[in-house]
């Protein structure tokens, strides 16, 4: 792992995916959200990055834990903003779904390298 870049860990491309793909959407809410819902969802979204990253470069599993405990939270934040944008028509249902689906393959992921890092 030493050897590695960040930029190699499948965790890491899909939740920069997630990012891409969530500025574009957030790009299209009313500007009446511009500091309220799609603030939030981006400070969600950059805040759960930190947490990868933060648990991809520490090796003391404890602490490693504590930021993909803080990721998880960031990832259920997630999903209710999301729910949110959909209940107020900022977003599709072909959007939602598709948001959600990258969101449900980051979780998943996540809840291996926990898994992973609990078996240690």
């Amino acid at each position: 792992m030493a050897n590695k870049k960040i930029s190699d860990f499948q965790i890491y491309q899909k939740y920069m995916d997630l990012i891409f793909y969530s500025n574009d959407l957030v790009r299209k809410y009313p500007k009446s959200e511009n500091f309220a819902l799609v603030q939030e969802i981006k400070n969600v979204l950059y805040s759960g990055l930190r947490n990868v990253i933060y648990g991809l470069k520490t090796y003391d599993t404890k602490e490693k834990l504590k930021y993909l405990n803080e990721l998880d939270i960031n990832l259920n934040l997630l999903k209710i903003h999301i729910r949110i944008s959909h209940k107020y028509k900022y977003i599709t249902t072909k959007n939602y779904t598709t948001w959600s689906e990258k969101l449900t393959n980051i979780t998943n992921m996540l809840g291996g390298w926990i898994n992973a890092c609990l078996k240690k």
